[in-house]
Formats: structure tokens, sequence, C-alpha cells
């Protein structure tokens, strides 16, 4: 198997999973890593067994690099994206794609132009967890999908996070930080939006950074931090998707699907694993289903290698442009809809991304998290 070289820019908080699970995944090779803190790229190649540090510039100018991936801020993920494809190489971000569509519409078009390849996280969605309900949904276990609701609700991130600034700046919000694991979860389940209407609003007008280094300090919040919006899908199902920082606690699901026949409790979109559940109508309790995937534990980085082995081998990988960029565009079309009381068409679509392969019988498992008929009859056999 040909491998892919990859090189790393931006050794943040969330490059550590990164590093982990690449180093330990076959077909691909972190061989340089990059930050605008070189100190920091050098500790990061020390501590994850990466070949250099060095600066982006070296990165970029390296021949031997194929893809990028792309863990920088939020504001820097288009204008890095766009340097690694002028440098020849494929790139993946972390997510979101772009601040914007239009920050996001050169990138597609240096893709394009250069036939190169770009995607971007959350891969979340390509977990065993919601694989599973992807199995269930097309399987049909709950009818024809009719509606949906999701709720992403806590009081935002200063009480915690090291650098909470640009959680209540320009590309920030819970929408900006937290839709993209909701909205990729919910197209993969239920296809492309067409339609967007929403309100938005802010509780608070500055907030005060609890958390270490930092505490004390008063930050201005720019941006909406409560958004509800209403999603028609091209299926037809509509969807209502809540995203807050005002919140202090709630008691809804994360996801729930609403189905002719039944409703589907889908697990925590930040995570890979959890357990699916499924009432049909009839049943007097709700059940819930054994993976009938693998990657149930943190996984990130699933979709870098997925995307380097289409660059390996040729054809489609889930975590795409397409996929990312309609998600941004259903983000971005959540804050117009209320900032020009209209409903907002989408113009982009996409496909739902392939369904991952299923892991051979699990424990013996099947789809509905019973025994095959195999596995008793092994079982009674080795009684």
């Amino acid at each position: 198997m040909q491998t892919v070289k990859l090189g790393v820019i931006g050794c943040g908080n969330i490059s550590g999973i990164y590093f982990k699970n690449l180093r330990n995944t076959p077909g691909v090779e972190v061989v340089a890593c990059a930050d605008l803190d070189e100190q920091r790229a050098r500790a990061s190649a020390e501590a994850h067994g990466v070949g250099r540090a060095c600066s982006v510039e070296a990165l970029l100018a390296d021949p031997g690099i194929q893809l990028v991936v792309n863990l920088t801020v939020p504001a820097a993920h288009a204008a890095v994206n766009l340097r690694a494809l002028q440098a020849g190489k494929h790139a993946y971000c972390e997510k979101p794609y772009a601040l914007s569509t239009a920050e996001a519409g050169p990138v597609l078009q240096a893709a394009q132009e250069r036939d190169m390849r770009t995607g971007g996280a959350p891969d979340t969605f390509m977990g065993g967890g919601h694989q599973t309900c992807r199995k269930l949904l097309d399987d049909g276990w709950i009818g024809g999908p009719v509606s949906a609701t999701a709720f992403m609700m806590c009081h935002g991130h200063e009480s915690w996070h090291p650098n909470p600034e640009f959680y209540y700046q320009r590309g920030g919000g819970p929408m900006f930080d937290m839709g993209p694991y909701y909205l990729t979860a919910l197209v993969n389940l239920l296809g492309p939006v067409r339609l967007v209407s929403a309100v938005t609003g802010k509780a608070f007008d500055t907030r005060m950074i609890t958390s270490e280094p930092k505490f004390g300090t008063e930050i201005d919040v720019e941006i909406p931090t409560h958004i509800a919006a209403v999603l028609e899908f091209e299926s037809g199902a509509i969807g209502t998707i809540v995203m807050s920082f005002d919140v202090w606690a709630h008691h809804l699901p994360s996801i729930e699907i609403y189905g002719t026949e039944g409703s589907m409790r889908v697990p925590d979109p930040n995570t890979f694993g959890g357990a699916p559940a499924v009432k049909r109508a009839g049943w007097t309790d709700w059940r819930e289903f054994a993976p009938t995937h693998g990657a149930t534990e943190n996984s990130r980085g699933l979709g870098v290698a997925d995307m380097a082995a289409a660059i390996r081998d040729g054809g489609a990988f889930r975590a795409s442009s397409e996929l990312a960029y309609h998600v941004l565009e259903i983000m971005e079309a959540c804050h117009t809809a209320y900032d020009q009381k209209r409903c907002v068409q989408l113009e982009s679509r996409c496909e739902r991304p392939a369904p991952m392969p299923m892991v051979c019988q699990r424990d013996g498992l099947n789809t509905l998290g019973v025994l095959t008929r195999a596995a008793r009859n092994a079982r009674k056999a080795a009684k």
C-alpha cells in the first residue's frame, strides 16, 4: 500500500488526538508539523514522533507532502487551505470549512482548477454510533423520516477554555462552533437541506473569563449566542435545531429522528460512539442497538484517512468539500434568515455520504443488537 505523506499545520488543543490516531493509521504518515509558534510545533513533533517541525512556509514547500491537515483557528481555515492548494497539495481542515461561503468559494475554485481535493471535519458521523443509526434508518426501522430535532445548549466556553475569545467573535458562536457536528449528522441521515428559517439573539453583551490564564478578563460578545432554526430537507423532512451558549442546564436529547413507523434517538454527534435507540409503533419501551460499525472511540482523523485513501486509489471520500460547504451554507443561512427576516433558499447541495463498511458480526451481534442464528447455534454447540 502506498503511503500518503501528511503535513499538519496548527498544533493547538485539537491536534493531539489527530497525531495519536494518524500515527496508528495504515496508509498515512505524518512527516512534518508546523505552527506559528515554532516552539509548540517542536514540542508536538517530539511528543508524537513526527519526523520534523518546521515553519508553515517550509511545510508547504516540501514536495514530498501530499495532504495538508489544517488544524489552525477557524479564521485561518480558508486561507491555509488556499495556500496548500496553490502549493500543489490537497487540504483537509478542522471545522468549520470557512467563516463564510464567500471565503470558501475561492478554495473550491482553486481545487477545481488544479484537480485537487479538499475536505473537512467533522468526521464523527463516520463513527460506529452514527453509522449504526444510518443503517437502522436505511433499513426502515422507523419508516420514512418525517422530522427531526437537534439541541446543543450550554453556557459557553469561558469557564474552561484557555483562550475562549474567538468563540464570541465572527465565525464563532454556538452555530459555527457546534453546528457542524449536528448538521453534518443530520445531512448524513436525512440528506441535503433546501430551505432555512431562523431567529437569533444573545443574552449577554460581555462575558467574563473564569478559566486560566486569563481569569477576570472581560470579552465582548460580537455574535448571536442563541439560534433557533427550522430546516426543510430535500426529502420533505422538517428539522428543528437549537444551538445556544445561553443555557445553564437542560434535559433535551442531542438528536432525535421521527418517522412514519417509529422514532430514533441518535447519540451525541460530537462523539464517535454511543448507543442508538428505537421505539417503533406498538413497542412499549425504547430498545438500544449494539454498534454495527467500528470506530466507536475518539477517532478524529478518520476523515483524513478516508480522504487519503481516495487520493491514493481514486474515488469519493465522505468528509468532502461538498458536504462541508453545504453545512457551512446552512449555518450561514441561519444567521442570514433572521438578519434579513426571510426564509433562505440554499444554493448548494450534496449527496448523502456513502455508508461506512460494517464490521463482521461483532461479538455475534446483528443489526438488531441480538444474537444471530449462527451465533446462537454456535453457543449451543459449545455447551
